[in-house]
């Protein structure tokens, strides 16, 4: 990375930073998944007694840890970014074909936080039965991995456009 580009500079701690705390937080979710689907079965084979409770935050888990990933995905291009094409193009044709790859993300993420944004209001008055939650509680994280994907696909096109890479977070 060129240490004259201001927004690059600012931008990529911020968004290791934000990575970074991503993929802690999908660690700690799927240790929890572990504790709650464990529970479930002690409580089902040991106890008889199956915690009602535990298949659904468990499903809920699920869909948070999986967008904090995919988010980190595309912030460490962990991402298909149509690399089997790569060597049938000219030398020339790889900068903008990596950037419209970006762009492409870029509007997946821009629709994916819209819509699944609309999608949350509209169920915000239901409530998940056996976890007493709103419904929007599991829309929640599909808002927020459709933002991400956006913050870090700029990152990524600034940084193309400034010949730099983006560091992954886990470097």
């Amino acid at each position: 990375m060129r240490e004259g580009c201001l927004p690059l500079r600012l931008l990529t701690p911020i968004n290791a930073w934000i990575a970074r705390l991503c993929m802690f937080a999908a660690v700690a979710g799927v240790l929890v998944i572990v504790a709650v689907v464990a529970w479930q079965v002690f409580g089902r084979y040991v106890l008889n007694d199956t915690p009602t409770w535990a298949e659904a935050l468990a499903l809920v888990l699920v869909i948070w840890v999986t967008m904090f990933g995919a988010a980190v995905g595309v912030r460490d291009a962990g991402h298909i970014g149509m690399e089997s094409l790569e060597p049938l193009l000219p030398q020339r044709w790889l900068r903008p074909f990596a950037v419209l790859v970006h762009v492409l993300t870029l509007v997946f993420g821009a629709l994916m936080a819209w819509n699944c944004g609309v999608l949350l209001t509209s169920v915000a008055s239901y409530r998940i039965p056996t976890l007493g939650i709103s419904e929007s509680f599991r829309y929640v994280p599909l808002v927020a991995a459709g933002l991400l994907i956006v913050l870090f696909s700029v990152e990524h096109i600034v940084a193309l456009a400034r010949g730099a890479e983006v560091e992954p977070a886990w470097h």
